[in-house]
This record gives structure tokens, C-alpha cells and sequence, in this order.
């Protein structure tokens, strides 16, 4: 509705200019005027619309921009000969068509440019995630776990948050979403029928994950995420890869020779540890 009316405020101003007929570009002018007064001034759609495009930089508002100069052209030449023309039926009929003309010029551009305006969406705080991770887990009738908790979402999103802002932006959202496809699969081919996996299989789950480590490793792993009798459940699964994937990373980011050793200072491995 507001774009509807900022198009009608075009198309009067367009009409007052033509059938002045003193300036070759009265008309386009007044109606691209018109047009951007009332989208810069609503401050809703139109107004989320401009920023957009201001944002864009040389793409799509430059072509934006390039557009309403084509039309300006056209509309403001044939305003100035329905002018000259004496005002009589011949000009009311040529200058409804620019209007129409203007219009519908400014409709299509206006349309493709919002068509490739696509922002990004905001980050992801641990609650969010929490939220997210719920609503996907009941959708999962097989999956006969207890919510994810608050403290468990909030050591995904420290190990995952890397610019530690204390938020998952759209990447690295994504990059644990996709993990957490993967490992479901993964949890599900290796669940025993108690809805965990077994002990014995624990070794080959984390292998099929991605994950091939030392018998040391998978002892100490199970005693901090495995149950009394070694089984280990879906939500602890996923915190138990998420921190393997974070700590893997994190070598690899400071092993930049990649011989496989590194040297941190205190500070460094303070942040590394207490904040994940």
C-alpha cells in the first residue's frame, strides 16, 4: 500500500509538470521527485527498501539510479512536446501515456532491485540456538532426548565464535548447522535400542564423524560425556563433536607452519580454554 501511494504521488507530480510544458524534464523530474520523497520519508517499506539499496554500493542502487536516469530522459522530452502541442486532446492522451510509461518503468526496476536485495539474517544468540535446537528435536519422535540446554547451547556457541562476540553469525551458523545434519545421521546409524550409543561402538561413531583419535582420547571423552555405563546420548554427542571440531580448529588456526606444534602464551591459552 505504501509503495502503491508513493507511485500515485509519482504519477501527480509527473501530470503537473507536463502540462506546464516550460522545461524539457518538468514532468519526469517532478515525478521521480514525488516517487523518492514519499519512499525516503515513510520510513517502512520504502524507507527499509532505499537503505537497502543505498547499501548495495555500484550494484543494485547503481542500477537503480542508472534506471530512474533512462526514465527521467524519456518522461521529461515527451512532457515538453505535450507542452508545445497547444494543450489540446492529442497532449492529455501523449502525456498519460509517459505517466503510464514512467510508472510502470519505475515499477519493474524498483521490483528487480528488491528482488536481489537479500540481507543477511542476525545473529544467533545462545537462547536462539537453544529455541532452534528444541523445535527440530521434537520434530524427531526417534530421538527420545531431553531438550537441549541453556548451558550446553551457550559451550556450542563459545566454541563455534570465533570473533567472540557472543553470538553465531550467519556463517558460522551455518557451518554448525550443517555439523549437526551430519552427526544426526551419524547418531543414528550407531543407536542402540536403548536410544544411546553403546560403549563398544562409541570409537566407530567418532570415526564416522569425522573424528580419528588415540584410545587415551576416547577414554577421557567418555568420562566426561558418556553416562556411568559408558553409553553416551544424543545431547551429549553433539557437545562432545561441536568441542572436538572447536579444538581442532583452533590447533589448526595456530599451527600456521603445520608441523603439528604450537607455541601460545597464557593469555592465549586462558581465552582458548575458559571460553569454549
Amino acid at each position: 500500500m505504501f509503495l502503491a501511494q508513493a507511485l500515485l504521488d509519482a504519477a501527480a507530480g509527473g501530470g503537473g509538470g507536463g502540462s506546464g510544458g516550460g522545461g524539457s524534464g518538468g514532468g519526469g523530474a517532478s515525478a521521480a521527485g514525488g516517487l523518492l520523497k514519499s519512499l525516503g520519508g515513510g520510513g517502512g517499506v520504502g524507507g527499509a527498501l532505499l537503505k537497502g539499496l543505498g547499501g548495495g554500493g555500484g550494484g543494485v542502487g547503481g542500477a537503480l539510479a542508472k534506471g530512474l536516469g533512462g526514465l527521467l530522459s524519456g518522461g521529461g522530452g515527451g512532457g515538453g512536446s505535450g507542452g508545445s502541442s497547444g494543450g489540446g486532446g492529442g497532449s492529455k492522451v501523449q502525456k498519460g501515456v509517459n505517466v503510464m510509461g514512467l510508472l510502470g518503468g519505475l515499477v519493474n526496476i524498483i521490483s528487480e532491485a528488491a528482488a536481489q536485495y537479500t540481507p543477511e539474517p542476525p545473529p544467533v544468540c545462545p537462547t536462539e540456538l537453544m529455541n532452534i535446537l528444541n523445535k527440530v528435536m521434537a520434530r524427531h519422535q526417534d530421538l527420545t532426548e531431553e531438550a537441549f540446554s541453556l548451558d550446553t547451547c551457550r559451550s556450542m556457541v563459545a566454541v563455534m565464535d570465533s570473533d567472540t562476540t557472543g553470538k553465531l553469525d550467519f556463517y558460522q551458523f551455518r557451518y554448525l548447522w550443517g555439523n549437526l545434519k551430519k552427526w544426526q545421521r551419524v547418531f543414528k546409524q550407531h543407536c542402540g535400542p536403548g536410544g544411546s550409543i553403546e560403549m563398544a561402538r562409541l570409537p566407530s561413531a567418532f570415526k564416522d564423524a569425522g573424528f580419528n583419535m588415540h584410545e587415551q582420547l576416547y577414554a577421557l571423552m567418555i568420562r566426561r560425556y558418556a553416562d556411568e555405563d559408558g553409553s553416551m546420548d544424543f545431547n551429549n554427542f553433539i557437545s562432545c563433536l561441536v568441542r572436538l571440531d572447536g579444538m581442532f580448529r583452533a590447533f589448526k588456526a595456530l599451527d600456521r607452519d603445520g608441523h603439528g606444534n604450537v607455541q601460545i602464551s597464557l593469555q592465549e591459552w586462558l581465552q582458548l580454554t575458559m571460553y569454549s
